[in-house]
């Protein structure tokens, strides 16, 4: 006699799909009749009140606020000319590290106490440990460097 193909595991596979469709479909049954039930609300709707906050019910209309397209602006609001602030680029500094041999060092910038790098290759003079010199600034690859750097 021949051995059946179907093991006693693929019998139990399959019975338990069975058994998980079966489950499914009375859960969407389940749902159906209680949307039924309860009356379907439809779809849940969000309002944006005056302050910008979610809320679920309309919005007063005797609060509603005419603009003008004109009003509203897009972008960067154009600079006039009392607006603008004189920015001097150059800074004043200290030398708190230089390496000569090494050719790199650092500065703390005068007014705001920050270190900043300096290259060998962004002097003017030569600089020493303790120097007051001044400088100007740079986007750098790790950060800010300081450039045309000269001894006071």
């Amino acid at each position: 006699m021949a051995k059946s193909q179907q093991t006693f595991n693929k019998t139990e596979k399959v019975k338990k799909r069975l058994k998980k469709r079966e489950d499914k479909q009375k859960k969407k049954d389940a749902r159906k009749q209680a949307s039924k039930e309860k009356g379907s609300t439809g779809i849940p709707l969000a309002y944006v009140d005056y302050n910008g906050n979610l809320v679920d019910s309309p919005p007063d209309p005797s609060m509603k606020v005419e603009i003008e397209v004109e009003d509203i602006i897009l972008g960067i609001p154009k600079k006039e000319e009392g607006d603008e602030e004189e920015f001097d680029p150059v800074r004043n500094g200290k030398v708190s590290f230089f390496d000569s041999s090494k050719g790199f060092g650092f500065i703390i910038d005068s007014e705001n106490n920050e270190k900043y790098f300096v290259h060998v290759s962004g002097l003017i003079d030569e600089i020493f440990e303790n120097d007051k010199v001044s400088f100007e600034l740079e986007k750098g690859m790790k950060g800010m460097n300081a450039v045309r750097v000269k001894r006071l």
